[in-house]
């Protein structure tokens, strides 16, 4: 599934690439599902729903606040999305390695740029997705990188998962997150399920990961410390 954005100031502009875009996007797998008219108005949608886009293309010369103004301010809050600079000036000198952008294109974008962009974009997306929880729910579809994960709690048919943006309710077993998480991801309670890398404390009956002190339970403490403990130290268990 790949999810992608355009934002451009100008209406033509965003038309013309959804246009060519969709000439060369995998049906049912990919679709533009956004638009913005302005870098302020994307900044913001983007910093209130992590993980719901996975590639935006970005027009530099916008009024206000242009492309790479709006992608500094994306990248204080998010550090995965795949940016896409679009520009008018076709002797534009590239200067997206400080927001760590995947490239450039020039307008009119041509469909064998785009196509052989999207290539790359897949070929990331593949290489990724063993660093990657696909979170379903009543909302759509998110992406969330383990790193950026502190736990998943259960909650009746219901799973909760907790970054450091919130919390995001999905249907489903602990038991079966666990199952595809393992061993990345450690049960310290019937009903919760921690990210080791975040843990910055350890008591006796509780583990503590930034402001949430979670219970760790007599069935899982003796294994479940013993592992955080490895992974504090260092230990990788991917």
């Amino acid at each position: 599934m790949l999810r992608i954005a355009l934002c451009d100031d100008e209406m033509e502009a965003r038309d013309a690439l959804r246009i060519q875009l969709e000439k060369v996007l995998v049906e049912e797998t990919e679709e533009i599902v956004y638009e913005f008219s302005s870098g302020v108005n994307a900044a913001s949608w983007l910093a209130k729903h992590p993980g719901e886009i996975d590639l935006l293309f970005l027009d530099v010369e916008m009024n206000g606040l242009n492309g790479m103004e709006t992608a500094e301010r994306i990248r204080q809050y998010d550090e995965n999305i795949i940016l896409v600079f679009v520009t008018g000036y076709t002797d534009y000198v590239f200067d997206g390695y400080r927001t760590g952008a995947l490239d450039y294109i020039v307008k009119p974008a041509s469909e064998q740029k785009l196509r052989e962009l999207l290539a790359r974009v897949r070929r990331k997306m593949e290489s990724e997705k063993p660093q990657v929880f696909l979170l379903k729910n009543t909302d759509g579809i998110r992406r969330f990188r383990l790193r950026d994960i502190l736990y998943f709690y259960s909650d009746r048919r219901r799973c909760i998962l907790v970054s450091g943006h919130g919390e995001y309710p999905f249907y489903g077993k602990l038991d079966d997150v666990e199952a595809g998480l393992a061993p990345r991801f450690i049960r310290i309670h019937q009903r919760y399920l921690i990210n080791p890398d975040k843990v910055n404390h350890i008591g006796g009956e509780t583990v503590t990961l930034g402001a949430a002190r979670l219970p760790c339970s007599r069935k899982y403490r003796d294994t479940a410390l013993g592992r955080i403990a490895k992974s504090m130290m260092g230990e990788n268990f991917q």
